[in-house]
């Protein structure tokens, strides 16, 4: 047996029928892109805080372990990133949660470089995501005919069914391996933290990174 943390989860509010079909859709998807037909990429937003506890740990009897917190909690560190398995990891930092207008500035960033690859080797990208509300919000639905054009082809998953996107297996090591159990005195500690914990993931693995500056 071993120890490890239970999971929230919402798969109960799934549409089974919805899940699987989307689920089909996105096997054929990674297998066109493991055959190089495709570029397939992962998007999803996570955030941080100062205080990265660890809930659970193992320790003597009689004693137990502390850590200080610092004089502020802070606000959220959030990241969006763009996760192609085993290749590349692009993301960008903001304080706050991401909205319509920091959405843009990401994916007109992807559709640049999504441009270049449909004009290089003829490969159309395909971006993962769910159906956020700065995803599809009134800013940003004009736009997608435009990253279309550009060779974007979104694919949107089916609500409650986060698990389908891979870019959640990044998150869940980044923060229980690299932050966890350390107290961060502001946000730019904080965020020093995260891009070093994500080269360290990069340089094991054996893939790239690159961070957008807004």
């Amino acid at each position: 047996m071993i120890w490890k943390r239970t999971r929230q989860s919402h798969q109960n509010k799934q549409d089974p029928i919805q899940r699987s079909i989307k689920q089909a859709d996105l096997d054929m998807l990674e297998w066109a892109a493991a055959v190089g037909d495709i570029c397939l990429k992962y998007l999803d937003e996570s955030g941080f805080c100062q205080w990265s506890s660890v809930g659970y740990s193992y320790f003597f009897r009689g004693q137990q372990k502390r850590q200080e917190q610092t004089h502020s909690r802070g606000r959220r560190l959030s990241i969006l990133g763009f996760w192609e398995p085993r290749r590349s990891f692009e993301y960008g930092l903001a304080i706050g949660s991401f909205k319509g207008p920091s959405y843009i500035q990401l994916m007109d960033w992807q559709a640049r470089k999504a441009a270049h690859r449909l004009t290089q080797s003829g490969q159309m990208t395909v971006i993962v995501q769910d159906n956020g509300s700065s995803h599809t919000c009134e800013l940003v639905q004009p736009k997608w005919s435009e990253w279309e054009k550009q060779g974007i082809v979104p694919f949107w998953l089916p609500p409650y069914c986060s698990e389908m996107n891979q870019i959640e297996n990044e998150w869940e090591p980044l923060k229980g391996f690299e932050l966890a159990g350390q107290m961060f005195e502001d946000e730019l500690d904080l965020a020093y933290a995260v891009m070093a914990g994500i080269e360290g993931r990069a340089q094991n693995g054996g893939y790239t990174v690159e961070r957008f500056r807004f």
